[in-house]
Order: C-alpha cells, then sequence, then structure tokens
C-alpha cells in the first residue's frame, strides 16, 4: 500500500469512528444518525432526490399525489444532483441534517450502510402492500449492494442497464447497419465522423461517470464474464486491457475533443442536438432523446455482441429509497416510501425515466412495450441473451475508488499522460485492497 493511499484510508477510519461515536451518544435531534423515532404518522418530512433537476418534475407530481391522499403529512423536496449525492449523506451523515427519506443507488449504499445511517426495511415490507410486488432480482441486488447479508437497507425502485443510442437516420443516409456489434460500432464510428464539419461518429465519457461506461465497454470487447478471479480483479487482465485501449482509441479520432470533461448531461445534450452518430449512457436518457428527436430518428439497443457472440454487460446500480435512522417519523417517511414504490407511482416514475419498474405490477403496464429501448434492456436482463458482470458495489469504497480515485486518472489515459495497463493496474491494487479488506470485516 502506498503511503497517500494509507494515510487516506487512515483518515477514513478516523472519520467512520468518529461518526460512530456521534451515532452511540447523540439524541438525534442533530439530524445525526442516531436512532430516531416512528413519530405519529403525520407532519412534516424531507426527502431528497438524488437525481434532482433530471427528475424533478415526475417526483414533484408523486409528492402531490400522495399529498392529496395522506393529507397530514407534508414532504419537504430537496433535489440533490446525482454527482453530489454521495458527498452530500456523508456530510450530513457527520454533521447533522439527514433527510427522513433519501434516494440511494447501489454504487454507493454499502458505504451508508457502513456508516449506520439507514433503517433496515425488510420487516417493513413483509408487514405492507409491497410484499412480493418487487422484482426478485432487485431485490437480490440490493441486498448484495448492502454488504449484510439478507437484510435490506433500500426498497428497489428501478433498474436500468447500459444502452447504445444510435442515429437511426445518419446510418441510413451512410447505408451502415446497427452498431449491433463491436465491429460494427467501431465501423460506424469511422464511417460517421467528418471533423472538419463537426461530425463525429461517438461521444464518449471523460468527465463524471466515466470509470463504469469505460467497463462496460471494456468487459463487452473482452467477453471476460467476471469481476473477480478468487479474491483478485479481473479489471487489469490483458483482454481487458487491449480492450480499453481500443476503446480510447476514439478519443479526437471519431469524438469530439471536448469529452474529456463529459458528463452525461453535456453527452445527451450533444447527441440530441447535434450529429454525432452514437452514445452510449443507459436507459434514463431514453425519454430525453425521445422529446429532441423524435421516435424515428434514433433507437437504443443494449451493448454490442462481442467476437464470442455473446453480450456482456457490467452491472447497472438498482436505484431505490432509504428510510434514514436518524428519521423523528419513521411512520410517516415510510408511508411515503410505500407510496413512491406501489403500482401507479412506480410506473409513472419509471415511465418519465425510461427504467425498469421494480414493482412487478409496473413492470407489466402497456408502456413497457411502446418504449423500445426499456423493453430491450428488460429482454436483456431477462432472456439469458446476455452475461451481466457484477460490479462489487458491496464495497463501501466502491464509489471512491470508481469516482474520486479514477476519474481523473481515465482523464490522463485519454490524453496519453497515462496508458491504459497503468490506470487497469492502479484501480486493479486499489480494488484487491478493498476486497480483502471487506472479506477480513466480515470473517470477524
Amino acid at each position: 500500500m502506498n503511503n497517500d493511499h494509507r494515510r487516506r484510508r487512515m483518515t477514513v477510519a478516523v472519520s467512520l469512528a468518529a461518526v460512530l461515536a456521534l451515532t452511540a451518544t447523540a439524541c438525534g435531534d442533530d439530524g445525526t444518525a442516531a436512532a430516531g423515532e416512528e413519530g405519529s404518522g403525520k407532519g412534516t418530512i424531507t426527502f431528497w432526490d438524488n437525481n434532482g433537476g433530471v427528475r424533478t418534475a415526475v417526483w414533484q407530481e408523486i409528492i402531490k399525489d400522495f399529498e392529496a391522499k395522506n393529507p397530514g403529512i407534508k414532504v419537504t423536496y430537496v433535489p440533490i444532483p446525482s454527482e453530489d449525492v454521495q458527498s452530500k449523506y456523508d456530510t450530513a451523515i457527520a454533521g447533522g441534517g439527514l433527510p427522513d427519506v433519501g434516494g440511494v443507488g447501489a454504487a454507493y449504499l454499502a458505504n451508508i450502510v457502513a456508516q449506520d445511517a439507514l433503517e433496515p426495511v425488510g420487516d417493513r415490507i413483509e408487514d405492507s402492500a409491497l410484499k412480493g410486488k418487487l422484482v426478485p432480482s432487485m431485490v437480490a441486488s440490493v441486498k448484495s449492494a448492502g454488504g449484510r447479508g439478507d437484510e435490506m437497507y433500500s426498497v428497489p425502485t428501478s433498474a436500468s442497464n447500459g444502452t447504445l443510442y444510435y442515429r437511426t437516420d445518419l446510418f441510413k443516409a451512410a447505408g451502415l447497419d446497427a452498431p449491433t456489434t463491436w465491429a460494427k460500432f467501431y465501423e460506424a464510428a469511422t464511417e460517421l465522423t467528418d471533423v472538419k464539419n463537426n461530425k463525429f461518429g461517438y461521444t464518449i465519457r471523460g468527465g463524471a461517470g466515466s470509470i463504469a461506461q469505460a467497463l462496460d465497454a471494456m468487459y463487452g470487447q473482452s467477453g471476460i464474464t467476471s469481476f473477480w478471479d478468487g479474491d483478485k480483479t479481473t479489471v487489469n487482465d490483458p483482454k481487458n486491457v487491449a480492450a480499453l485501449e481500443k476503446y480510447v482509441g476514439l478519443f479526437k479520432t471519431t469524438t469530439p475533443e471536448a469529452d474529456v470533461n463529459n458528463d452525461f448531461k453535456k453527452m445527451v445534450a450533444q447527441f440530441d442536438t447535434g450529429t454525432i452518430g452514437m452514445l452510449s449512457h443507459n436507459l434514463g436518457s431514453y425519454t430525453d432523446h425521445v422529446k429532441a428527436l423524435g421516435k424515428d430518428k434514433f433507437a437504443g439497443i443494449p451493448n454490442p455482441v462481442g467476437d464470442s457472440g455473446t453480450r456482456v454487460q457490467v452491472s447497472n446500480p438498482v436505484d431505490g429509497l432509504g428510510l434514514f435512522k436518524s428519521s423523528k417519523n419513521k411512520a410517516a417517511a415510510w408511508k411515503f416510501i410505500e407510496f413512491a414504490v406501489s403500482h401507479e407511482s412506480n410506473s409513472k416514475w419509471n415511465e418519465s425515466a425510461g427504467a425498469i419498474p421494480a414493482n412487478t405490477e409496473a413492470a407489466a403496464d402497456p408502456w413497457m412495450n411502446e418504449a423500445e429501448a426499456t423493453k430491450l434492456g428488460a429482454k436483456a436482463l431477462t432472456d439469458g441473451s446476455t452475461k451481466i458482470v457484477e460490479l462489487p458495489y458491496y464495497l463501501p469504497d466502491w464509489n471512491k475508488i470508481s469516482k474520486a480515485d479514477n476519474e481523473p486518472n481515465f482523464q490522463k489515459v485519454l490524453l496519453g499522460a497515462m496508458t491504459a495497463k497503468e490506470f487497469l493496474d492502479t484501480l486493479a491494487e486499489q480494488l484487491n485492497e478493498a476486497q480483502a479488506e471487506w472479506n477480513e470485516q466480515n470473517k470477524s
């Protein structure tokens, strides 16, 4: 372990110890993760939306419906941008101000669970109208991501998967086949690029959120179907190194140079308003593309098929709603969660987002067949045609490693200041260390 990483780990350990000391002694009035109260089931509760701005309109509609049916409860809505949400939770856990209910993605669920900030919800589900109404694979995913055996620390709301969006009008004009294989993907990226006229075949994600997209492209090409080989990660397998080298070779050749700083919002805007042929994102931007382009000018398909004839994708974190321990009105907060994941509300939210509903009744609603990308995504996850590489969301450090520690390094790779092998070796070292620590903790 290098000295910088050791210091970081020690700092995290000291911070966590301080947080745990607070939770053991505080009365909870300051919003720390001390045990709260069930409350009267009425009054005001606070809800943090973990994709604020992007999903604000649909949440406001659901909140309005909830308050109409529960006149004794008022919901204070707080939109948190997705790129800031984990740091906001960490700050509130340490210093106070946690909400009653918050959107919690599987990618950072284990980090919040490790700080003892979330209420277990398994028993509440068993005693509620949600019993037997949640998609089993999503339930299994949030259990695994929580990292504490069979207990659930969030109620799943939706799932997504990696989606390759492409401009069907541009493909048709160029006489290109749909990018259903990686060979066709790379051919299209080249053929649709005309740098002098600001036309590009692809837009690559170099800013926030870049690592998951790079891993998806990497494993998709290499055909490796497991994230671990024993207790060692496969991220720096030679096949993955070669795949990443080919993928980052697109930068500035068939992609805009500005992509080095692009997060998903910039990529989506670029694809929807410009002449870019392909975009890798997830189902969450499907409705944005429909609004901007209509259904006739684009399509969204699962990852291309690799040379082996098999489609491989990395897992996308299941989104969910968490009930925070420090809440003084858990009864009212739980009513809101139960309402938000009910058939009508869950269907409304996922139709707006183009995502796959967690409520089994919502997942059977007619709109699922009308949203082509969502239908194909759901099919790919359930029909056995796709091998899913399960990312280790259960590691408390997963989100930090995959974001703060390595997004700057990925930019270095794009800019030629670091090789793909150096990048993946660094990532592998950190993951192997985190896995060893997790194994040790779970032994005790």
